[in-house]
């Protein structure tokens, strides 16, 4: 496991688009399945990092918490499966299901997505104004796994409200930290 931070790219800029399967349901989903939303908050996490299991209570609670906003939600995980299985798509679907999320889970298999958003550790959020342009990337809170804060996803949160209130969020950003991508090896 290597300690990664999230890359903080610039403000404003817009989301890629992309077109991956939700490991629940099968359906693909894309930019325009949330185009009746007011936000999107896009997170890159996968099952075996202890960063996102750290948090993972917190992310379904904002799963319910924002069910029924203009908040569209949407996870991927990115990694590397071959190499590291419990992040496999059914590995995923048995996580979404035991964790009652509410939101698609997607799985990157080329990486290609993850790539487009400069993903580079898990967790990773990024948060989109109506126009899709990038209001917030970083920190979910100031928890980690052993500093013994609690996991409260006031960073986060409060950027999601901001954009959802058609507010400027602060542009004092912390990074987020977590395991890095686990990219796959190229030939």
């Amino acid at each position: 496991m290597a300690l990664t931070a999230s890359t903080m790219v610039p403000l404003g800029t817009k989301a890629p688009d992309f077109h991956l399967p939700d490991v629940v349901s099968g359906e693909t989903i894309s930019l325009s399945t949330f185009a009746d939303k007011k936000a999107l908050l896009i997170m890159f996490i996968c099952r075996h990092c202890p960063f996102v299991k750290h948090i993972q209570g917190e992310l379904t609670k904002i799963g319910q918490d924002y069910l029924h906003s203009d908040l569209g939600i949407l996870a991927i995980s990115a990694n590397d499966a071959e190499n590291y299985p419990d992040d496999a798509p059914d590995a995923l679907k048995a996580l979404a299901i035991e964790l009652g999320w509410q939101f698609p889970f997607c799985y990157d298999e080329t990486q290609e997505t993850a790539k487009a958003y400069t993903a580079a550790c898990t967790p990773d959020f990024f948060v989109f104004d109506s126009s899709r342009q990038l209001a917030y990337r970083g920190q979910l809170d100031d928890s980690r796994p052993s500093n013994g804060k609690p996991v409260t996803g006031a960073d986060l949160r409060a950027a999601i409200d901001a954009v959802l209130a058609g507010q400027a969020v602060s542009g004092e950003q912390k990074p987020s930290v977590g395991c890095n991508i686990k990219w796959k090896s190229t030939p």
